[in-house]
This record gives C-alpha cells, sequence and structure tokens, in this order.
C-alpha cells in the first residue's frame, strides 16, 4: 500500500467541493429556487441568506474533500477508478444528506416532501459527480 499523496488529495477534495457547488446551486437555486423561497416562508424566513448561501459553498468543499479522503482510504480494497469513487460519493451522500434529510426535512416535516425528495436525488447527483471528479484527479505518488 503506497503512502497518501496529500497535495493530490487536497487538490482532488477542491475540485470536487467544486462540483458539489456548481451541482448544488444548479439543483437548489436554479431549479427548486422557487420552492425553497416557499418553504423558508412558511418557517418565517425570506429565503436563502447571504451566510447560508457562503456556508453552503464551505460545507460543499469540505463535503467534496471528505468524498475524496474516503475514496483515498478506500483504494487498497476496492482499487482505484470509477466504481471506488461512487463508493466514496454514495458514502457521502447518505451520511452527509440522505440520514439529515429524512430527520429533519421529512420526519420533523419542516419542507414539503416534494422538495425534500428532489433535493436529496439532486445531492445524489452532487455527491456522486464530485468524487468521481476528485477521485480522477487524486494519484499515489
Amino acid at each position: 500500500m503506497g503512502k497518501m499523496n496529500v497535495r493530490r488529495l487536497i487538490l482532488g477534495g477542491l475540485v470536487a467541493g467544486m462540483v458539489f457547488n456548481i451541482v448544488d446551486y444548479l439543483v437548489d437555486v436554479v431549479i427548486l429556487g422557487p420552492q425553497w423561497t416557499e418553504g423558508f416562508k412558511a418557517l418565517g424566513h425570506d429565503g436563502f441568506s447571504t451566510n447560508q448561501l457562503i456556508g453552503s459553498g464551505v460545507t460543499g468543499l469540505v463535503g467534496g474533500t471528505v468524498a475524496v479522503w474516503i475514496y483515498v482510504g478506500i483504494r487498497p480494497r476496492f482499487g482505484a477508478g470509477p466504481t471506488t469513487a461512487i463508493y466514496a460519493g454514495l458514502a457521502v451522500w447518505i451520511v452527509g444528506i440522505l440520514l439529515p434529510n429524512l430527520i429533519f426535512m421529512r420526519i420533523f416535516g419542516l419542507f414539503p416532501s416534494h422538495l425534500t425528495l428532489m433535493t436529496t436525488l439532486g445531492a445524489l447527483v452532487e455527491a456522486v459527480s464530485g468524487a468521481l471528479a476528485g477521485a480522477a484527479i487524486y494519484k499515489e505518488d
């Protein structure tokens, strides 16, 4: 087993995070923006605030880096390549998006079911495509 290439991990994480953020913007702002605005208004808020958008961007970068970190960690067992990257993206999606969305958005009923479903499925695309992009950057020394 080779030594982890930290520089490539960070670079891959940044690329993955950018993909996370681009897909997130397309799904949650461009496509679902009006539904989010309605949902926020129902909770007494005006929609996405600047701080929420910044926080979402930082979260995307962290999520992308975690996906690549998981990819690097599971490569020795599953082998390098897209299938392993998909596994890493799925792990991030399940723990970081699916479960929190089920708990806070669906079980607690904070947002409508359709919005919860659409944003969660959009995030699946986000996590898997980000992990694939970041993993493509990562190479061992």
